[in-house]
């Protein structure tokens, strides 16, 4: 599977260290790399579908250091969709109020009708893009009906039935930003740790470092600003369990197509 990593806080901080032990982890996970740096409201992403430690792009980006206030990063272990630009994390998504949903996933989507009318309509292949066209679909029915506006908590809301929708019979490891607000989902036990101190909140599959990592709490939605936890959703029943057949008959599929 993937690996995550993501930033939130009040000041900006200098995670150059753990990023270069997080990407470091490119010798297992080989298959792309992606940074989303969010300053002032304004987005940068960088991807390559190459392995990160073989990236001289990266390593000069690295070089020059990353100080920030809200970031996510990924390296991908391909399971679905084929390693190429178009399939590499962090995905993009533009509302039609003109807010921009990015998006990362450690997991895989073994079943849901949902997202099946997104198969025709992605850029890319994979099921990742797939939720994120979905999330974005659904916050854009209610802006559409309540032109354009709508209260924050509603916004809150309807991620946090998207992700009570997807969860069950699926892995589903998430996390993004919609430029103010950071969104973490974990349904998969031991898969994603988090790092907290005042106006600071670090996320990673792996714990990194030094300091106290604990795991990010299981089946609920977490919502960040600036550091600080500002929602926590109730708790779902859709917990992932790996079920290798499950996982075979999914490749077989793929490999058919």
């Amino acid at each position: 599977m993937c690996e995550l990593f993501a930033v939130s806080a009040k000041e900006k901080t200098d995670v150059t260290p753990l990023l270069k032990e997080f990407f470091s982890h490119s010798r297992e996970h080989s298959n792309g790399w992606g940074i989303a740096v969010f300053d002032e409201g304004l987005l940068n992403v960088e991807r390559e579908p190459i392995r990160a430690s073989n990236s001289a792009y990266l390593k000069n980006r690295l070089t020059a250091g990353f100080s920030v206030a809200c970031m996510m990063a990924h390296i991908r272990k391909a399971t679905i969709g084929n390693v190429e630009y178009k399939n590499t994390h962090p995905f993009v998504k533009r509302d039609v109020s003109g807010r921009t949903w990015t998006l990362m996933h450690n997991g895989t989507v073994f079943e849901s009708g949902v997202l099946s009318p997104y198969l025709h309509r992605q850029e890319g292949d994979t099921d990742s893009e797939r939720i994120l066209l979905y999330l974005v679909d659904r916050i854009n029915e209610i802006l559409e009906d309540e032109l354009n506006s709508f209260d924050v908590n509603e916004r809150f809301y309807i991620v946090d039935d998207v992700v009570r929708t997807l969860s069950p019979g699926n892995k589903l490891n998430l996390v993004f930003c919609d430029g103010e607000y950071l969104y973490v989902h974990k349904n998969a036990p031991g898969t994603l740790y988090i790092r907290e101190k005042d106006g600071e909140a670090l996320f990673s599959t792996r714990p990194l470092g030094s300091g106290s990592w604990n795991e990010v709490p299981q089946n609920q939605l977490l919502i960040y600003n600036k550091g600080f936890r500002i929602y926590t959703g109730d708790k779902h029943n859709g917990t992932y369990v790996e079920n290798e057949e499950q996982i075979r008959m999914l490749y077989l599929g793929y490999a058919e197509l």
